[in-house]
Formats: C-alpha cells, sequence, structure tokens
C-alpha cells in the first residue's frame, strides 16, 4: 500500500513559478504521474518520471516549462512549474503508475493523493 500527500500549491500570479512535491509512505520505487483537474472537467495528465528518475514524459500543455524530478532517498516526487498561465489552474495530484510506461490516461494511475490546489492569476 502507499500513501501519496500533495503540498507546495497556492495563488500565484501568471508568469510565477511553483514547486509542487508528492511525498510517498510504502513502497516508493514506482513509476509515477501528475495530473489535473480544473472545475467541471476531467483528470488531465501532466507528466510521468520512471522509478530512478532517468526518464520523463510530459503533456503538450506543460513542455518546456513543467519539469518533473524525483529524490528516492527522501520518497519524493517534484513538480517544478514554470511560467504560469491561467489555464493552468487546477488541483494537482500525484499517483502511482500501474500500467505500461507512457501511460497518459488516469485509469493507468492508483493511488491518489488528495490534491493541492494551484490558482494562476491574471
Amino acid at each position: 500500500q502507499v500513501q501519496l500527500v500533495e503540498s507546495g500549491g497556492g495563488l500565484v500570479q501568471a508568469g510565477a513559478s511553483l514547486r509542487l512535491s508528492c511525498a510517498a509512505s510504502g513502497r516508493t520505487f514506482y513509476n509515477m504521474g501528475w495530473f489535473r483537474q480544473a472545475p467541471g472537467e476531467g483528470r488531465a495528465f501532466v507528466a510521468a518520471i520512471n522509478w530512478s528518475g532517468s526518464s520523463t514524459y510530459y503533456a503538450d500543455s506543460v513542455k518546456g516549462r513543467f519539469t518533473i524530478s524525483r529524490d528516492n532517498a527522501k520518497n519524493t516526487v517534484y513538480l517544478q512549474m514554470n511560467s504560469l498561465k491561467p489555464e493552468d489552474a487546477a488541483v494537482y495530484y500525484c499517483a502511482v503508475q500501474i500500467k505500461s510506461w507512457g501511460t497518459i490516461v488516469s485509469d493507468g494511475y492508483k493511488y491518489w493523493g488528495q490534491g493541492t490546489q494551484v490558482t494562476v492569476s491574471s
């Protein structure tokens, strides 16, 4: 069993940066992903990282602005978000990838955290 706790969200102006954290308990050497969900929308893939941190992939909408990383010694996955836009506003979730590498659909992930709110003002 894995428990995930996200943190680091907040209210920022467009163009600012935030770093989200996802702290894991239990067995943690999994591929991990970040998703986001805006009001009235489904959960959308943002980024994923493999268990060692050597491989990553991103949604086109965040490529070049967001960076996913991990520190396995701290059992933590990060999402560095730069040049934030109002359309990045959402609740951000981390989860364990349970299907093949490259999965971007939410049912390919499990053990969702409670989420952290990101609000971007224009």
